[in-house]
C-alpha cells in the first residue's frame, strides 16, 4: 500500500513539473495587416504565445477583463515598448522585434506572461 501512495506522489510531481515548467501554450501566428487579438482574463493572456516575422511589425491589440490592478499594464521589457490596459477597452500595441528571438510581455508585476517569438 505504501508504494502505491509513493507512485501517486511521484506522479503528481511529475505533472506538475511539465504543468510549470515544460507545457508550452500553442502559439498564434500572424497572418497579413490584421492585428493579433490577446485577451487579459483570469490571470494569464489569451493567447500566451504569438509567433511573428522577425524585422517586421506587428500589432497586438489586447482586450482587458481582469479588473485586477496587476492586469493594468502590459511591458515588452526587451522592447522598451508598454501600454496602460484600461478595463474593457481596447488598446493597440505596435512592436518590432528585430531580431528573431523570444520576447517575454508580462504584467508591471510580473504574474501575467506571455511570449512574442519572433522568427
Amino acid at each position: 500500500m505504501r508504494w502505491l501512495i509513493n507512485l501517486a506522489g511521484v506522479a503528481v510531481i511529475g505533472l506538475i513539473v511539465w504543468w510549470f515548467w515544460r507545457s508550452r501554450p500553442k502559439a498564434q501566428r500572424a497572418t497579413g495587416a490584421e492585428p493579433i487579438e490577446i485577451l487579459v482574463e483570469n490571470g494569464v493572456y489569451t493567447p500566451a504565445r504569438i509567433e511573428v516575422p522577425a524585422g517586421t511589425t506587428a500589432t497586438l491589440r489586447f482586450l482587458r477583463k481582469d479588473p485586477s490592478p496587476c492586469a493594468g499594464q502590459v511591458l515588452f521589457d526587451a522592447l522598451g515598448v508598454s501600454a496602460e490596459l484600461p478595463l474593457g477597452k481596447p488598446v493597440m500595441v505596435t512592436v518590432t522585434p528585430d531580431k528573431p528571438g523570444d520576447y517575454e510581455f508580462t504584467c508591471q508585476m510580473r504574474m501575467y506572461r506571455g511570449t512574442l517569438v519572433a522568427r
